[in-house]
């Protein structure tokens, strides 16, 4: 069953908390779209997302090296991908196949059009949009239970 909510946020730090407080639901396997324009918090919310998974470094946004691994709290990893400059995914769509389906990555992907056909269909999209200059509303559609705990 698909859920869906909208949270608004106010501000950057108000994006990374909630990045945060999903990053502490996360146990691996999970696949997490992230959609919006460019400077929409999409990076933001990731740095959030790595502090929940205990990831100490500076988590930056992959769109020149097109993907970073991370490190994370119980034996997991944080693959972050991002295909902004990409016109076709080519070799990283068997690379992003393999990630997806390891149970213990959790798998966050921006730009996610050019690999839609390799994404599973179980997986949490977040939709940034920016009414305001500092505020953000994300819509969170998934079957992930994450939803209930936000």
């Amino acid at each position: 069953m698909s859920i869906e909510k909208t949270i608004e946020v106010g501000s950057e730090q108000e994006t990374r908390v909630l990045g945060e407080t999903l990053g502490l639901l996360l146990k691996g396997g999970e696949v997490i779209e992230l959609v919006g324009d460019v400077g929409a918090g999409k990076t933001t919310f990731v740095k959030g997302l790595a502090l929940g998974l205990g990831i100490d470094e500076d988590v930056q946004s992959p769109s020149f090296t097109i993907s970073r691994v991370y490190d994370a709290r119980d034996n997991l990893q944080l693959a972050h991908y991002d295909f902004y400059r990409l016109n076709d995914a080519g070799i990283m769509a068997d690379e992003l196949t393999e990630t997806t389906q390891d149970p213990e990555s959790i798998t966050v992907i921006e730009w996610a059009d050019i690999v839609e056909g390799v994404l599973p269909e179980r997986r949490l999209r977040i939709t940034f949009t920016a009414p305001t200059e500092t505020s953000r509303r994300l819509k969170l559609d998934g079957s992930e239970n994450l939803l209930e705990n936000l």
